[in-house]
């Protein structure tokens, strides 16, 4: 009788023992699992990011379209964005959720030319555009930098004679993705 309780015993703290090895090993799965969702999750981010800032860079608003001799990908017409800079604030108040903007960025959009390469780093205005380098639409400090290289062009005169002068430039957004909320 003892031995069969003693063999009972055994076979309990067996089960248990088993029971627990398999809960361990799911576990470690499961974390495993989830680390990778996560890393997935803020690559899809990074990349929904990426294709907003090459939307933003081909809007209407934005993009050169025609006025440059043809249709131009990742062009941003310099002109029409300084005459936005002065009136975003209609386009903010454009958007039913109070805290989301027209765009979906975080009201952030900078605009840096990176070649030519200028030495200060002077921010535009209409005082002393287009001898500037950085144009900043909205307001604030850039909480996360996500960016993409397009054209800046505009139309300059040398002599009398208006020409397209277009110059390479790196549009950066700080970027909040609203459906995660």
């Amino acid at each position: 009788m003892r031995k069969a309780q003693l063999k009972i015993q055994q076979m309990a703290f067996m089960l248990m023992a088993v029971t627990l090895f398999f809960v361990l090993v799911g576990i470690f799965i499961l974390a495993f699992h989830l680390s990778s969702l996560k890393s997935s999750a803020t690559e899809i981010e990074e990349k929904n990011a990426l294709l907003l800032v090459t939307k933003i860079a081909n809007s209407p608003e934005f993009s050169c379209g025609e006025a440059f001799g043809g249709e131009k990908i990742d062009c941003i017409d310099a002109d029409k964005v300084m005459m936005l800079k002065q009136n975003i604030d209609s386009y903010e108040r454009a958007s039913s959720n109070p805290e989301e903007t027209f765009w979906g960025v975080g009201t952030n959009i900078e605009i840096r030319k990176i070649y030519p390469k200028t030495g200060v780093e002077e921010i535009c205005g209409l005082g002393n555009y287009p001898n500037c380098n950085v144009i900043k639409i909205g307001s604030g400090e850039m909480p996360a930098e996500y960016s993409n290289f397009a054209l800046l062009c505009r139309k300059d005169s040398y002599e009398g004679k208006i020409y397209d002068k277009c110059e390479l430039a790196k549009i950066m957004i700080s970027y909040k993705d609203w459906g995660a909320e």
